[in-house]
């Protein structure tokens, strides 16, 4: 029994816990398309998104829970995600790339994470967001 507890309480936490939970992966996830709606940085990556952003809100809440060690909403609703295969369509070269790892690093700024979070999950997002790359340049 006493094994048990201690893997319970040695346990690290996930990156999920770690932003804290839910309301603030769903802060996060607003505020990045709010920026990307706003700001002419992102006017590459906000063009090959739909008018209403509504469903790539929730779309990507749902994934980026799982994806941080949450709850899977994405894949109970959808099935794997199969990212590269459903970004396919869209021109994805080392410029939307970037245009997006920066709006993400300036949401997650914007919410207050902390410095060391803010790093680990930003290189997480770039090995994601390298290898969505589909277009040369």
């Amino acid at each position: 029994m006493s094994d048990l507890n201690d893997e319970v309480t040695t346990a690290k936490p996930s990156a999920f816990d770690l932003v804290g939970g839910e309301a603030r992966v769903r802060e996060l996830v607003d505020r990045f398309y709010d920026l990307m709606d706003l700001e002419a940085d992102f006017a590459g990556i906000r063009a090959l998104h739909p008018e209403s952003l509504d469903g790539s809100r929730d779309k990507f809440f749902w994934f980026l829970c799982g994806w941080m060690g949450g709850p899977d909403h994405y894949i109970s609703r959808f099935g794997h995600p199969r990212l590269r295969a459903r970004h396919m369509p869209f021109p994805i070269a080392s410029s939307e790339r970037d245009q997006w790892l920066r709006c993400m690093a300036w949401a997650m700024e914007d919410i207050g994470l902390d410095d060391p979070l803010r790093e680990r999950l930003l290189a997480s997002f770039f090995e994601t967001a390298d290898w969505m790359r589909n277009r040369n340049g």
